[in-house]
């Protein structure tokens, strides 16, 4: 519940301009606390960021790819090397990695273990401000992450079209997005931790990585696993992003969904945050 700003002012300032700030630029400030909160672990971040790219794309762009070049020959997929084809999935999927690391312990360590959530609020900052200031925080990280990546793929030689590699960036970012913002909303509806969110890694991420097309094409899987591909967002933006970075094949209307379907994911998700953690903090 917010306190009077009055409670907020130091003794003689003017109650009205201090908590004018934080009503109109709370969420920044939030934005700002997730930032410095992100320097404790630097170090661990910045490895991440470096090492996951150069060890995927090694991985598969020596190993993997060797093996299906030597089976089906070069330009087997989409006309493309298989490194040029399994990137762009990679560097969505490497956005929904940070999505889920920032959208449900942090969100829950918020609202229950360490209640930053509410002090905010009592600043007053309310519910809404702290959850834009949360998903541009997360979208800082994972613009991050995906440009780091997206160097990497050049450096690979992954980018046929360097051009549109960088359209494919942004692309990362909303299919994060499209994953992430659901998941904060579920995350803020939770009051008690009882293994829910090494379930969502189990039994939603990893299948959702497995079965969207991200290391050979969806419609080589059997047809009654389809379905988990065309509802993955991380097949939305595989896709998205294969027609960006090297210009795969693709119906412009199923372009036209791929691109309506991750934007109303995010936008849903991220008013049923909204709603929840309103509800949550003005009790």
């Amino acid at each position: 519940m917010s306190a009077p700003a009055s409670q907020a002012a130091p003794a003689g300032a003017p109650a009205a301009p201090v908590a004018a700030l934080p009503r109109r630029f709370g969420a920044w400030y939030v934005t700002e606390h997730n930032l410095r909160r992100l320097k404790n672990y630097g170090g661990t971040i910045v490895a991440t960021i470096l090492g996951t790219p150069l060890l995927y794309l090694f991985a598969f762009g020596v190993g993997v790819a060797t093996l299906v070049t030597g089976n089906e020959g070069p330009g087997s997929e989409d006309g493309v090397s298989y490194l040029a084809f399994v990137a762009p999935a990679l560097l969505c999927a490497a956005a929904i990695t940070v999505a889920s690391e920032e959208f449900t312990y942090t969100i829950m360590m918020g609202f229950k273990w360490n209640p930053i959530f509410v002090g905010m609020n009592a600043a007053p900052i309310s519910a809404r401000q702290i959850v834009d200031g949360v998903v541009l925080f997360v979208l800082l990280r994972m613009l991050a992450t995906a440009l780091v990546y997206y160097l990497v793929m050049l450096a690979f030689g992954a980018v046929p079209s360097p051009a549109g590699g960088a359209l494919a960036v942004l692309v990362a970012v909303l299919t994060g997005l499209a994953f992430g913002t659901p998941l904060m909303a579920y995350s803020a509806s939770l009051t008690e931790d009882r293994g829910q969110f090494a379930m969502i890694m189990r039994f939603i991420v990893l299948p959702m990585t497995l079965f969207s097309g991200t290391m050979f094409p969806l419609e080589t899987l059997p047809w009654f696993l389809q379905w988990v591909g065309w509802i993955s967002p991380l097949w939305h933006g595989a896709e998205l992003s294969r027609v960006l970075a090297y210009g795969a094949a693709e119906a412009p209307w199923l372009t036209a969904i791929h691109l309506v379907y991750l934007l109303a994911l995010a936008v849903v998700g991220w008013r049923l945050a909204v709603r929840i953690s309103t509800r949550r903090l003005d009790r």
